[in-house]
């Protein structure tokens, strides 16, 4: 955990509490937070780290649950997270509220200011059914984003870069990274540049819109975000497709993969770590680790549970088992978990066999314990969610709000008032 000196708290203004779906926080020559207030519209904070006051801004009039879009049930879908990022010109980029939607893009008129934010399109090219959207940041410090084209089961990954000389996005590849060929789609985790300056990404296939159908764990790099390899150097024909990538781990349909759990690290020599849970022979939930050697990828079991997630069907689930990346200090690889029944804890590994040496159980959140207790105030059936500043690999600044649990893109049907945003920040 960390050890804190002092713990700021600052109140941002009310937030929907009816459902569960994750908001952004940039922390740059200010703060800025992009959320859903408690009538579901879209909003927009800053506050300068001196000041005490929010700045409140309204980019669209558009609600995520107006009538229309009701009777479809789409306001209550966890897929439709913000993300906030910022380009070289101090230019605020905002993206979310889509799930096969059409692109939803907002940039800022002047440099850091909320106020001017307007909405705008991208390439205007499959653009019509987007999800999952991501900005960070290439090697040179330009701005990147990427999307998935598609649904759930036929998808494509598509890279966008934004051109600061022309003031426009433009394609980073002129086809996708990932194709699912029209029969599945990949769920990958952004790619990361590793100690070698080299970009690493992994990601497992899914057939259909159900969640249970993820398989083949896979993984590739690149130099330059432009050309990709398989880890002994074989070059990965574009897009990349199930026959053309390099397979960690070929557990099929059913056996446990699923894309809420896969990470990737480094040891200290700099070679690839991937975590991932997925099921052992006996049906139980397990964590797993692997690393690439001249015979392929060596492959670790790490836990030894005796539960079963059984993760089926379709809309967003809530995790019963959440992995961090291997971390490595002094030649000792660490791994954090947190289970559904609030166990949590670190395992420490023996950095060339990938055994576990030690498990030490307790917390491994960043803040308080008491920040992760819901207030007496919340309502009924409320979670705590708290997600930490993007972009910051030692993050000391986070948001906390109360709603209810991510309960499958439906509403519950129970009646909440507004939830409270805060930011929350670290003064170590």
């Amino acid at each position: 955990m960390f050890q804190a000196k002092q713990v700021d708290i600052s109140g941002i203004g009310p937030c929907c509490a009816d459902f569960t779906v994750e908001y952004a926080l940039l922390v740059k020559d200010k703060f800025y937070v992009a959320y859903y207030n408690e009538h579901h519209c879209i909003t927009v904070a800053s506050r300068a780290e001196e000041e005490t006051t929010w700045q409140i801004s309204y980019p669209t009039g558009e609600w995520l649950a107006d009538k229309n879009r009701y009777m479809h049930q789409t306001e209550f879908d966890s897929h439709n997270y913000l993300t906030l990022a910022m380009d070289n010109q101090g230019h605020l980029h905002l993206s979310g509220n889509m799930h096969k939607d059409k692109m939803v893009w907002f940039r800022s008129t002047r440099p850091y200011d909320i106020h001017s934010l307007a909405q705008g399109t991208m390439t205007g090219i499959r653009e019509e059914s987007a999800t999952y959207p991501l900005f960070f940041q290439g090697a040179n410090g330009e701005l990147l984003f990427r999307y998935r084209d598609g649904e759930s089961g036929n998808g494509d990954d598509i890279y966008n870069r934004w051109n600061a000389a022309k003031q426009r996005w433009e394609r980073l590849l002129e086809q996708p990274l990932l194709s699912g060929s029209g029969l599945r789609n990949a769920y990958a985790r952004l790619p990361i540049i590793g100690p070698d300056k080299h970009w690493h990404m992994i990601w497992m296939w899914r057939d259909t819109p159900h969640c249970e159908t993820c398989h083949d764990l896979s993984y590739a790099r690149s130099p330059d975000m432009i050309n990709w390899f398989t880890h002994t150097g074989q070059p990965c024909l574009l897009p990349i497709t199930l026959e053309r990538g390099d397979i960690v781990d070929p557990a099929q349909v059913q056996q446990g993969l699923i894309n809420m759990s896969q990470n990737i690290g480094f040891d200290s020599q700099g070679r690839v770590l991937i975590t991932w849970h997925r099921y052992d022979a006996n049906g139980f939930s397990q964590a797993w680790i692997a690393r690439a050697d001249h015979n392929g990828w060596r492959t670790r079991q790490i836990s030894n549970w005796d539960f079963r997630w059984d993760f089926r069907g379709m809309g967003s689930i809530p995790p019963d088992v959440i992995l961090s990346a291997p971390q490595c200090k002094a030649h000792t690889l660490s791994v954090t978990f947190q289970l559904h029944d609030g166990t949590c804890g670190r395992w420490y590994l023996d950095e060339e066999t990938l055994d576990v040496s030690r498990v030490d159980e307790g917390p491994v959140t960043p803040l308080p314990d008491a920040f992760y207790q819901p207030d007496d105030d919340a309502a009924p059936g409320a979670e705590v969610n708290i997600v930490s500043e993007l972009y910051q690999p030692e993050p000391r600044h986070f948001l906390r709000w109360q709603a209810l649990p991510i309960q499958r893109d439906v509403p519950s049907g129970k009646a909440t008032g507004p939830g409270k945003l805060t930011l929350i920040s670290i003064n170590a």
